[in-house]
């Protein structure tokens, strides 16, 4: 199997340039070409701007030129990706350049969402369509998970594997390999549901905002809902591609019912009013820009946007089946189009796939279904659909049919989940090679222990797991009780531990509930012992006699982050978003994150050396409440040291935060406790002056000057420190302390925190 380490990519639109800044995500040398390279350079700014590179420094990995120039600069890549316009004969044109200067062996590819691979090879040399495949990218490329791949009957098996191996574990992407039809798979079928739930709607002349409620939510699909949906992807490209799909479909698919562009969306491509990127859509703000206003599907004119009232959303709360089977305008319409959509899956995918699992993961990574079609019609019942459809005269597809008759498509047999094909068979359901899941562990296995809020698990070669199980993986009494529990379990059993799970999230930190609730009935003292116990154990985890690993993804936020910061070890996820925000509600890291943060910038993460550097390093990090939007911005910010790994692939995560755990757990010793050296009253004095230019620039509140304060304290020692006698690591813990108890008894810190409890967000005070 080839590795791909250089790249280039041909087409620097919206989809092109999003494709060259992840490979560059992924560490690859990428070349981005256009007609002209100032389109190409302006590209990568666009990207910048956009959030499509991880870390802005990535951007130098990419170089830019023009298609009638620079063809040359693509003679050593490995993988040549064409993004340019939907039209067969560009792509063909364009491919003949790309033979003439490509190496032997590089793969190429199309980004085509419409044209068929067997279209764009016809006529072209052999060896081009050995090399030569389809890698279907989702908008935007580094966020969405989904890669669609489509091989030919020429293309090599090599290429595709390579692929599909770069796909997964280099990109971090889903990997689907698709049939050769129409749209593929997601579009295929998400196209076709979102032709139903636009036009049903239409038809019934509800309200946007109801449409949008019913159909989202109660099924796990984004809250962007259909409308919003239209509104992000653009108006006239989803006339575009519908029409495209009506053009290539048979006068037979059910697509064919729906109009490619019914007259209010005629109109209202006519009047530029595409979406979000024509700053109209079904909602734009209001002329004064505060409010928004919607689409009526009536008269095509704006409203004000309404609050959603619907008897049937009230009645079925949240319960997709409840609500499809409620007379109201909602249950009607959430019937309508889920019905024909799930039916429409059901009916295409012996077209289109291998099987349900390929289709589900489709939906889920192209379209951020949190079910696919296939488990969505398990949650409500396959026979129950079946009754359904026959009894509104829509044909029932065999491959339904036939899951009515099984019990569903998916079943668990000999602790592994199978899936129904086709031609009646079942099959496990596709998974890669070497992923864990805490899902399949489950299905294969018992937990160790089951603490209810957490549990353990066994992940093999000595190797365990524990899974926080709390509303957004909160840190309370019972997990901290888990945690302690894990420790002494694992010292007798295993030889390694990892902290990680399948869940979104790592960690939102300490239930801040228990602050408030701690502070009204016994005041800011009481909350010591809990500070005390937090210390305590997230001490044991560093120095434990094993190594422990966090498996660090989606966010990890306070004490979510504290626990990793203790960690041996850390395997993050390409996305974490990970800080230290106690700031945001008026009080300090105070499970030994501002300890953790000095020991990591003095250990030279920080250029400059001395007992000042780390502590102004901690403060610039801490006191602005500073989150990464990636890992590698995360190590950047030194949440993460250069030893910490990262995985594109959150699929894989647990995999190698297991394979991290064996590599330590040989010949494995704890770390020696550290000392720190406190800068003191002259440390301080440095930190006070950002404070105070901080201040003077306005960009701090009253209360973020008290909670200023009280860091400077603690990441300098107070006024009696005194850098010629370092001092070891509780001496900071008990500055923490301190400042975190004095900072809760701040009327100004508990209206921040009652602030965040009722609307998630910060209060600037």
């Amino acid at each position: 199997m080839g590795q791909i380490r250089k790249a280039g990519v041909i087409g620097a639109g919206v989809m092109g340039s999003g494709i060259a800044a992840h490979l560059a995500n992924a560490g690859l040398d990428v070349v981005l070409l256009d007609v002209e390279a100032a389109t190409a350079a302006a590209a990568v700014t666009k990207q910048l701007k956009a959030g499509g590179f991880m870390d802005a420094a990535f951007a130098e990995r990419v170089v830019t030129g023009s298609v009638s120039g620079d063809m040359p600069m693509l003679s050593d890549a490995d993988l040549i990706i064409e993004a340019v316009a939907e039209r067969l004969d560009v792509k063909q044109g364009l491919y003949g350049r790309i033979e003439a200067v490509r190496k032997p062996g590089s793969i190429v590819s199309s980004n085509t969402s419409t044209i068929p691979l067997s279209a764009l090879v016809e006529g072209l040399p052999e060896g081009f369509a050995a090399d030569f495949l389809v890698t279907h990218f989702f908008n935007p490329p580094r966020t969405m998970p989904l890669l669609e791949l489509v091989a030919g009957p020429r293309t090599r098996p090599e290429a595709l594997e390579t692929i599909r191996d770069f796909g997964d574990r280099v990109l971090g992407k889903s990997v689907v390999v698709c049939r050769d039809t129409p749209g593929f798979i997601a579009n295929r079928v998400g196209n076709y549901w979102m032709a139903a739930a636009v036009n049903e709607a239409i038809a019934l002349g509800l309200d946007v905002e109801v449409a949008d409620a019913a159909i989202s939510k109660p099924f796990g699909i984004p809250k962007t809902g259909i409308f919003g949906l239209m509104d992000l992807v653009g108006i006239d490209l989803m006339s575009m591609v519908l029409r495209s799909l009506h053009d290539a479909l048979p006068p037979s698919d059910p697509l064919q019912d729906y109009p490619v562009e019914p007259a209010l969306l005629a109109r209202m491509v006519g009047e530029k009013r595409l979406g979000r990127k024509s700053g109209a859509g079904f909602v734009k703000l209001s002329a004064d820009r505060k409010s928004r206003e919607v689409t009526d599907l009536v008269t095509g004119a704006y409203r004000p946007q309404k609050k959603v009232e619907s008897d049937a959303l009230d009645a079925a709360k949240g319960d997709a089946r409840a609500l499809m089977q409620h007379d109201g305008a909602a249950g009607r319409y959430a019937s309508a189009v889920m019905e024909k959509a799930l039916a429409y899956a059901a009916r295409v995918t012996p077209e289109i796939a291998d099987g349900p699992d390929a289709v589900d993961t489709a939906m889920r990574g192209g379209y951020g279904w949190a079910k696919g079609p296939f488990e969505l019609i398990d949650q409500l019942g396959a026979g129950w659909l079946v009754a359904r459809l026959e009894k509104r005269g829509v044909p029932v597809p065999d491959f339904l049919a036939k899951a009515a008759a099984a019990g569903g498509f998916y079943a668990i047999e000999n602790g592994a989940r199978t899936c129904l094909l086709p031609d009646g068979t079942r099959r496990k359901v596709a998974q890669a090679d070497g992923v864990i899941t805490l899902a399949a562990v489950q299905l294969a296995s018992k937990p160790v222990e089951d603490w209810g809020t957490a549990r353990l698990w066994d992940l093999g070669d000595g190797i365990a797991c524990f899974e926080i199980r709390s509303k957004m993986n909160t840190f309370g009494a019972p997990v901290l009780d888990a945690l302690e529990a894990t420790l002494a379990r694992v010292q007798q059993s295993f030889k390694g531990l990892v902290i990680g799970s399948d869940a979104p999230l790592f960690s939102a930190g300490a239930d801040i509930r228990v602050f408030l609730e701690t502070v009204e009935t016994s005041g800011p003292a009481a909350f010591g012992a809990s500070i005390d116990r937090g210390h305590r154990l997230f001490k044991a985890v560093k120095y434990a006699p094993f190594p422990v690993v966090g498996a660090a993804a989606g966010l990890a936020f306070g004490g979510g982050c504290e626990l990793l910061l203790h960690c041996r070890a850390i395997q993050a996820h390409a996305e974490l978003t990970i800080g230290l925000v106690e700031p945001r509600i008026g009080v300090v890291p105070g499970w030994g994150g501002c300890k953790e943060m000095l020991l990591r910038f003095a250990e030279g993460h920080a250029s400059a050396k001395g007992p000042v550097a780390p502590a102004l390093a901690a403060f610039g990090v801490i006191a602005p409440a500073k989150v990464s939007s990636s890992a590698f911005e995360a190590r950047r910010l030194g949440f993460l040291r250069p030893t910490d790994g990262i995985t594109m692939n959150r699929d894989r995560l647990l995999a190698d935060a297991k394979a991290k755990a064996l590599a330590l757990a040989e010949d494995y010793a704890p770390p020696a406790p550290p000392s720190l050296t406190l800068s003191g009253p002259s440390g301080a004095s440095a930190l006070r002056n950002v404070l105070d230019t901080e201040a003077m620039a306005g960009r701090l509140t009253a209360h973020d000057i008290v909670v200023g304060e009280a860091l400077v304290s603690v990441l300098t020692g107070g006024p009696d420190a005194d850098p010629a006698r370092p001092v070891g690591e509780d001496a900071v813990t008990a500055l923490e302390r301190a400042a975190f108890i004095a900072l809760l008894g701040e009327p100004a810190t508990l209206e921040r925190i009652r602030h965040m409890l009722a609307t998630g967000k910060p209060l600037r005070n």
